[in-house]
């Protein structure tokens, strides 16, 4: 069913980085998010209505404030595909995770009333009532919502939407409270002892931690986070893939919104090259780097000593040291300045970002002191920078 509404609904939908499909997959998964939860609405008003039944009444508003997820994922997805402007030139691709947002609260919100709710159960029990009618109608919300939610994490999945993946964890919430109820009429049934309030309060903190989960994640692009391993390699091997290159440092990354990124790296050039053809080179990677990486990649064009060998042998001492000092440190920009009674060694130092300013202090100067060994004309002169990828999550 849903590569059938994939494939009848969204033109060109094996191209995900285009912003034009990006939003069509997210107008899909919202329309099909807001038909289900109003048939589900619609079916438990009228049963409840005929019943008599308060608690599937009240679940059928449940399911009608569902519906609201999906409105503000839609307006989150056809909003964030606005075009850049003046006042926001990387265009409003955040817009998408401000509606995970949204949605993240929604849900910490029915964890709460849920839990407020369960906890009044446990003070004052209430008399349960087995009605086949209403199991069977929980049976069907159940497997309309595990469907919904798998759907749109499927479509989340494909384009990388953070509002999408909190509307299959709001979808998820659903299937393990409605699923709780069921197995708590069930018992009550077979043992007439009633444990509605107690699953319901383990149900409440299951789904404000799913709550708590979507928040954190959405919040953290918003915020700024650290570079994808994945995503810093794939740049830094294109950028190294063109002749010319000798090897990049410094890359940062910004993202803008899913598919929306701008990243900054230095790339080295060999120093006795023409300085228009390494700009050539340079002009080149980042016109291509916007055509198949889809980033809008500015390059710091670095020379570099290639064929000095005094220099490059000082060099490779100095990753030597540090390699054997700390080996999550680097060196880059390494330079040679030679005065009358002294020669300035002058570089810069990538330390991860978690060290502390002792060790920030300290590594640069045991460097120096180990150089200094080697030559007492030696004096560092050390730019120590921070290093912004993220570690691989185990």
């Amino acid at each position: 069913m849903t590569e059938f509404l994939i494939k009848h609904f969204i033109k060109d939908y094996k191209e995900v980085e285009k912003v034009s499909v990006r939003t069509a997959y997210g107008v899909l998964a919202s329309i099909v998010g807001i038909f289900c939860n109003v048939f589900l609405f619609a079916v438990k008003f009228v049963v409840g209505f005929i019943l008599n039944s308060v608690s599937v009444t009240a679940d059928a508003f449940n399911n009608l404030s569902d519906a609201g997820s999906s409105i503000i994922s839609f307006v989150g997805v056809k909003m964030a595909e606005k075009p850049a402007d003046r006042d926001h030139p990387f265009g409003h691709g955040r817009i998408e995770y401000i509606a995970a947002l949204v949605v993240s609260f929604l849900v910490l919100e029915v964890g709460f009333t849920f839990l407020k709710d369960s906890i009044g159960k446990i003070r004052t029990p209430e008399a349960l009532n087995f009605q086949t009618v209403s199991v069977a109608i929980l049976i069907v919300s159940i497997a309309v919502k595990l469907w919904l939610g798998l759907f749109n994490r499927k479509l989340g999945e494909r384009i990388n939407s953070k509002v999408m993946m909190a509307v299959f964890t709001d979808s998820m919430g659903d299937v393990i409270t409605t699923g709780a109820t069921i197995l708590s009429l069930i018992f009550f049934r077979l043992t007439g002892i009633n444990i509605d309030g107690i699953v319901g309060v383990g149900v409440a903190l299951v789904v404000m931690w799913a709550g708590v989960g979507i928040a954190r994640d959405t919040l953290e692009p918003l915020i700024g986070e650290a570079i994808d391993p994945e995503v810093y390699k794939e740049i830094k091997s294109f950028v190294e893939s063109y002749d010319g290159i000798e090897g990049t440092h410094d890359l940062l990354v910004h993202n803008y919104g899913p598919g929306r990124s701008m990243a900054s790296i230095h790339a080295e050039v060999p120093n006795d090259v023409d300085i228009e053809q390494s700009h050539e080179i340079i002009d080149r990677i980042e016109r291509e780097a916007a055509k198949k990486l889809g980033i809008f990649l500015v390059i710091h064009m670095d020379p570099v000593e290639m064929k000095d060998q005094r220099v490059l042998q000082v060099r490779d001492r100095a990753v030597q040291i540090l390699k054997e000092l700390d080996p999550a440190c680097s060196i880059h920009d390494f330079r040679m300045v030679h005065g009358e009674n002294q020669i300035n060694l002058i570089f810069d130092m990538v330390i991860p970002i978690e060290y502390d300013e002792e060790m920030r202090k300290e590594l640069p100067q045991k460097l120096a002191d180990r150089l200094k060994e080697s030559d007492p004309r030696y004096e560092c002169v050390i730019t120590v920078k921070y290093d912004y990828v993220a570690k691989n999550k185990e």
